[in-house]
């Protein structure tokens, strides 16, 4: 994961009109041009193609500063991969995330078998430099291969009931693809899952860890506030 910060040299406009579409792109359901569209009525004259730009360039980094700043995931690892049409064929889509539902890591792979699994093992512990106390998988065969040869110490629970944290975090992923009407590639695919799997969380009030009259009061600023900070802390201008 790279800390160097993202560079605006060259760029004319100013770094908070930058964070702020990537933010709006990564967020919320839209498209580019419907980014360019809210915009247009905050009187900012911007194209949609210069947007597309924008989130490549920058959507990672922002990513990784969100990332940085979270704190070490927990000890119980949930895993799950699901189906995704990209370009007309079946991918899969691999996801880790912890008990308190935070994306560890994305893959897009085109199987799933054990040399998928094992795969996605090394990236998962590459990307958090920790080993899990336990993972949690459905009945797939190609985690307990895996699992024994990758990390045979760590313990392994299969069983579809108790992996629901896993299979809820891909909803918002499937949000964006109707939205998007499908990805049109492999590439695309994981630079957008990577970048996107680390700002839309972050910026999703945990409904769970919160009172009700603390999310409709308060909670309400979480977007705000955070949107803010990654203006100006997480992302450093050149």
């Amino acid at each position: 994961m790279s800390s160097a910060p993202p560079s605006y040299k060259g760029h004319r406009y100013p770094v908070e009109i930058i964070a702020h579409c990537v933010w709006l792109y990564h967020r919320f359901p839209l498209s580019f041009r419907e980014v360019e569209e809210l915009m247009l009525k905050r009187d900012v004259l911007v194209s949609h193609e210069t947007i597309r730009r924008w989130c490549l360039k920058f959507g990672q980094s922002y990513a990784n500063a969100l990332r940085r700043r979270r704190p070490r995931p927990g000890d119980k690892w949930h895993l799950d991969e699901v189906f995704s049409k990209i370009n007309g064929e079946q991918k899969y889509l691999w996801r880790a995330v912890d008990a308190d539902g935070t994306v560890l890591d994305i893959l897009v792979q085109n199987r799933r078998d054990k040399a998928a699994a094992m795969r996605f093992f090394r990236k998962l512990m590459k990307a958090t430099q920790s080993v899990p106390r336990v993972i949690v998988t459905d009945k797939l065969r190609s985690y307990g291969a895996a699992h024994r040869e990758a990390m045979p110490s760590v313990e392994h629970r299969c069983h579809k009931g108790l992996n629901n944290r896993a299979e809820n975090s891909h909803q918002p992923t499937r949000q964006r693809e109707r939205a998007m009407k499908s990805f049109r590639s492999v590439g695309g695919a994981q630079r957008f899952l990577s970048a996107f799997s680390g700002i839309s969380p972050h910026f999703r009030p945990g409904r769970h860890l919160m009172t009700a009259s603390h999310y409709q009061g308060p909670g309400k600023v979480v977007d705000h506030v955070d949107r803010k900070r990654l203006m100006d802390r997480s992302v450093s201008r050149a």
